[in-house]
């Protein structure tokens, strides 16, 4: 059995070292450095070699790469790298690497032509002012031959490591039996749905209820695909910290599973790695990554071989677990967990890992060409989601400040931004608000100032470069990126704050539809798998995500029977902006009404802000003596906690939320912690000029605006707090759906098959006493 490996790869296992240096080196976009590769090439003979396919071996070891270009007059090969600014501020860890890549390909070549000698060349060419600088060696086939060895032995107790690796993990994965004694009902249907998309290379979309186990079900079944269909990797990607958490201990679970015998300690045959921020896994937030001023950064390459074996010799790879590892061997844990990603068999992370535009998992994917699948936990999410990883705005206010301190040559681009700026207002008021194209004069300026501040940071000292001004270079590169793939699946939006001379304008690039962008992260992966309690109606996720057409569409059935659910519409009150305030009373007394029948932890879910605090203060006031207790604006993690910590068994009180909040999903309140909820809304998202919008576009794109703006949304967001409820196949509960338009036909096919919906009357309420 052969490993293979990348020339690439091979050369920065075995040869980069130093520290970690991430200061500011302006860097050629894909299309400038293809660009570059051709412009060297075309300066050179006819008769020039490019992108030349070549392979190797080496034991065990498949060496496998293109070579940039050959020069057969000068019999010379040449790695052309683009670069900016000045070459000698480039880390010396950077050209010993390249120098690594070139006498590697020089080999291989002397090896398939049958060359005695050749001349190398490192050929550094700047985009900005197109000039080339060259470094050349000649070596004999001899030593290009001991050189491409000693790499390769360097590499290939590695590579060995890995294929026993692989071996055993294959082995135990197909022995892998469910950590369970049996099946929850519904849970089998998932695991299957699974791993039938796996075995035929489609896309699952699944609707699956809370309390079956989606996640133990979903990662069993796909890692138990992986050694028959090939799949290298999986990735379990979430929206929310709490979903990793519930895919990392399925992870345990099933490392446990795997273990040759039940006496045996878990084995590492599974290597499980959690991504974390980089804001929540940096040690020294003061300090910048780089060896003169982060400790972690200083030597990391040197000291992450070792880093590297003691993480994956334990196998489990949790965020405390990697910061364990980083501390006693001095390395950064946010780029430890990178490195290691390439390594790991199950990696659990945030949705950005793999759908955001410069996701890692998905450039690893491709430079790897690995075979993935994917797990998308509580899917309902990944369309909002999408939306603001394909948005950017840019302020006015924020390029006028750095300008005032900005050099000459990056303040007299910026002026022409400005000019920019007002040509973008005139051509909004033109078409009346509805632009639908940026003034490419504004685009151009934008180019050239950007192109103005790289060209500065490039020459600047290492390290002393402006933080404001290196981030309005980050943000109009975001936007012009956004802006090249302009098109009817998003919108701009211009506003403007003050007036007069002391006005200042925002533009901002506004994703609607995603499924442009994701479609080719579903065509990546081998399969993928999105799974949630909420999904339906299914073509409006396969429209608005770009799923495949052969994505296979499941409804697992509830385990939940009707009896343990009193779902109950309360038709006479009327939730709408305008009928708010006369709603409260009824609403109050409702909340009363039902906590005197069965006292108990209750949930009422409203709108907005505004809403909750007009029912709660009215409920308050009528019933005094019923704890209760409210979601606050900017809520910190301790503060969600106390909110959930008064949900005891056993306990009666009402708490007050915020629909599509942090308490209208991902929370767990097993047995009598909550007896019941009130969702007093239909969810509809506000209407206002961007949800307008978005139903014109949605309208146009699918014919169904109103219900894919505004409708599906909603009743997402309904169903998902209802869920709060009913966890178990024990627990019992109630739900008030408040509102008229529940009643509707269109409302109540969106609602789960299982509930059975009644209808519900008020009566007048003496206060409660406590």
């Amino acid at each position: 059995m052969q490993y293979s490996v990348a020339v690439r790869a091979l050369c920065e296992f075995t040869a980069k070292r130093g520290d970690l240096d991430l200061r500011f080196t302006p860097a050629p976009s894909a299309q400038e450095g293809i660009a570059g590769h051709q412009l060297v090439a075309g300066r050179r003979g006819p008769d020039y070699e490019t992108e030349i396919s070549l392979q190797g071996e080496f034991g065990a070891l498949a060496v496998r790469g293109r070579a940039d270009g050959y020069d057969p007059g000068q019999h010379c090969l040449e790695e052309i790298k683009t670069h900016r600014g000045d070459l000698a501020r480039q880390p010396a860890n950077h050209r010993h690497l390249h120098w690594a890549q070139a006498r590697i390909y020089g080999w291989l070549l002397c090896q398939a032509r049958g060359f005695a000698e050749l001349n190398l060349a490192l050929v550094y060419f700047d985009i900005a002012t197109q000039k080339e600088t060259t470094f050349a060696e000649t070596h004999s086939a001899e030593s290009l031959r001991a050189f491409f060895e000693d790499r390769c032995r360097d590499f290939l107790a590695w590579a060995e490591q890995e294929l026993a690796h692989r071996k055993t993990r294959d082995e135990a994965l197909t022995a892998l039996a469910f950590p369970h004694a049996g099946f929850r009902t519904g849970q089998r249907e998932l695991a299957e749905s699974v791993y039938r998309g796996a075995a035929t290379g489609r896309c699952v979309l699944a609707q699956a209820p809370t309390g079956i186990g989606k996640t133990i079900a979903t990662v069993f079944s796909m890692l138990k695909a992986a050694p028959s269909h090939g799949l290298d990797k999986v990735f379990y990607l979430t929206a929310k910290s709490t979903g990793r958490r519930m895919a990392l201990d399925a992870a345990v679970l099933l490392r446990h599973s795997a273990t040759a015998a039940p006496s045996e300690p878990a084995a590492p045959r599974l290597r499980v790695l959690e991504l974390t921020a980089r804001d929540k896994a940096c040690e020294h937030p003061d300090k910048a990554c780089h060896g003169d001023s982060c400790p972690l950064a200083r030597g990391f390459y040197d000291r992450l071989p070792a880093a590297r074996a003691d993480s994956l010799a334990a196998g489990f790879m949790d965020a405390p677990a990697l910061r364990g590892v980083a501390l006693r061997h001095q390395v950064c844990p946010y780029y430890l967990a990178q490195e290691l990603s390439r390594w790991a068999d199950l990696v659990v992370g945030d949705y950005n890992y793999w759908f955001d535009g410069s996701a890692m998992l998905h450039a690893m994917t491709l430079g790897n060409a690995w075979r993935v699948g994917i797990l998308a936990d509580e899917a309902h999410n990944l369309v909002e989601r999408a939306r603001a990883m394909y948005s950017a705005s840019l302020s006015q206010a924020a390029l006028l400040s750095v300008r005032s301190t900005a050099p000459a040559a990056v303040r007299k681009a910026l002026e022409k931004v400005g000019r920019g700026w007002s040509a973008l207002r005139k051509a909004h008021a033109q078409a009346d608000g509805q632009l639908d194209a940026l003034p490419q004069g504004f685009i151009t300026a934008l180019k050239q100032a950007s192109q103005a501040i790289e060209a500065h940071l490039a020459e600047a000292a290492p390290g002393a470069a402006d933080a404001a001004l290196q981030q309005a270079y980050f943000d109009m590169l975001g936007f012009l990126r956004l802006a090249e793939s302009f098109g009817p699946h998003s919108v701009l939006e211009v506003t403007q704050a003050g007036a007069g001379s002391r006005s200042a304008t925002t533009v901002r690039i506004q994703n609607l539809i995603p499924a442009p962008f994701l479609k080719p992260r579903f065509a990546a992966a081998r399969t993928a798998a999105l799974f949630s309690a909420t999904l339906n109606p299914p073509h409006y996720q396969r429209d608005m995500l770009g799923l495949p057409a052969d994505a296979v569409w499941v409804d697992v059935a509830s385990p939940f029977r009707p009896e343990q659910l009193a779902v109950r519409v309360v038709s006479s009150v009327s939730t709408r902006f305008p009928d708010r305030r006369r709603s409260a009373a009824p609403i109050a007394g409702l909340i009363a009404q039902q906590f005197a029948a069965q006292a108990g932890n209750y949930l009422a879910f409203f709108s907005s802000f505004d809403y909750l605090d007009l029912v709660s203060a009215e409920f308050r006031r009528c019933h005094p003596g019923v704890p209760t207790w409210a979601q606050a604006r900017g809520m910190d993690e301790g503060q969600r906690n106390d909110f959930l910590a008064r949900f005891v068994p056993g306990g009666a009180g009402v708490g007050f939320a915020v629909l599509g909040g942090s308490f209208g999903e991902g929370i767990d309140l097993r047995g009598d912690r909550l007896v019941g909820a009130f969702v007093a809304t239909l969810g509809l998202p506000q209407v206002n000029p961007r949800n307008e919008q978005l139903k014109d576009c949605l309208d146009a794109a699918f014919g169904a605006g109103y219900d894919y703006a505004y409708l599906y949304p909603g009743i997402q967001k309904v169903v998902q707090a209802a869920g709060r409820v009913i966890r178990t196949q024990e627990d019992q509960g109630v739900v008030y759906l408040i509102d008229d338009r529940f009643q509707r036909q269109a409302v109540r096919k969106l609602l789960p098959a299982w509930w059975r919906v009644t209808q519900a009357g008020l009566r007048p309420q003496e206060p409660l006493s406590g």
